[in-house]
């Protein structure tokens, strides 16, 4: 299930066994998802959680590529 947080944060709700995992994320120019964090959790997301996710979100919209891999260069490493 997937629900809308704030200041364009999602959270994808995932059970796995016993256990309710939550992964916040947003999307990035139409063509990335960026995954902030997971936490466990039986109810609501904490809003401490959900500022940890947009606190990344501008960290990540200041300098997209210092937090991005780069797998054409991976890809280029490990052929040689």
């Amino acid at each position: 299930m997937v629900e809308y947080r704030r200041d364009d944060i999602y959270e994808l709700r995932i059970r796995y066994g016993s256990v309710n995992y939550r992964i916040l994320y947003l999307f990035y120019e139409r063509t990335t998802a960026v995954l902030s964090h997971a936490i466990t959790k039986e109810r609501d997301v904490p809003q401490k959680e959900i500022d940890v996710a947009v606190l990344q979100k501008l960290t990540f919209i200041n300098d997209p590529a210092l937090h991005t891999a780069d797998l054409e260069w991976q890809d280029e490493e490990q052929n040689n």
